[in-house]
């Protein structure tokens, strides 16, 4: 069963830092407060799913986040399930796909986003290495239908070697076995290149999975882009005056939805 039934938008739950992070200001009240409020306007406003993301946790750990991290944020996902009544997926940044998928598991998630799942890429934390083998094991351990969103070139990184983004779609899915893949731009917010996108797009198509744009969605660019995408994650976008580190505007939200409608 697909988990969409149709082009999905996806709205980003960017979590305040955690306890723990440089930047937590001791609040943990705030940060419920915030996850679900920004929630509740994403669902109000029309999208067909939400993850959350430790997005405020920079500097992030490359792979393995500590055990007060997967606390919180199996609570705060678990909130925010409670809350909406779209699909919930989970990000852990910057690469955790255990922790991930066992909050998924814990929280009855629908999906995990993996920013490397096959392959390695060169990023501010350092190479950074794909464990789909460990992650596919570990989902069937789990005995759970989480679905894998699996990055392509994800952003904030660069290739080790010679880029061929169609030959890693192609990786992601016939032997990582990804249920889905995403292609962004160079940043978060950055506009997906067209050429990047088209070389996805076809190779996750001639494998039969989705692809969502995962960066620099707006409301100018978004019947462009579902023109060629089959879904697309937003965060920028939705918030207000357009600046990621704002609050969810559910205005926006219902703006962005209608114009693709």
């Amino acid at each position: 069963m697909e988990l969409f039934d149709s082009q999905p938008i996806i709205g980003m739950v960017h979590l305040d830092p955690l306890p723990g992070a440089p930047q937590f200001d001791g609040d943990r009240a705030a940060i419920r407060r915030r996850a679900l409020d920004d929630a509740r306007a994403l669902d109000a406003g029309g999208v067909d799913g939400v993850i959350v993301e430790n997005f405020g946790d920079a500097p992030f750990y490359p792979e393995d986040v500590p055990t007060h991290v997967v606390a919180a944020m199996t609570s705060l996902v678990g909130a925010v399930a409670d809350t909406v009544d779209v699909p919930v997926g989970v990000n852990v940044l910057r690469n955790d796909a255990e922790a991930a998928l066992s909050i998924a598991a814990a929280t009855e998630a629908s999906f995990v986003r993996i920013n490397v799942h096959t392959g390695a890429r060169r990023t501010d934390q350092g190479i950074v290495e794909g464990r789909a083998h460990d992650t596919l094991r570990l989902r069937e351990q789990l005995d759970v239908d989480v679905r894998i969103l699996a990055d392509v070139a994800v952003k904030h990184s660069e290739p080790l070697g010679p880029e061929n983004v169609q030959n890693e779609t192609r990786d992601a899915v016939e032997r990582g076995l990804a249920d889905a893949v995403v292609v962004s731009g160079a940043g978060t917010g950055h506009d997906v290149p067209r050429d990047r996108l088209d070389a996805v797009a076809d190779a996750a198509h001639e494998c039969t999975v989705p692809v969502y744009v995962g960066s620099g969605v707006t409301h100018d660019t978004a019947v462009e882009l579902l023109s060629v995408a089959d879904g697309a994650i937003v965060g920028s976008a939705l918030k207000a005056d357009g600046n990621v580190h704002e609050p969810v505007d559910r205005s926006r939200v219902e703006a962005l939805i209608d114009a693709i409608d």
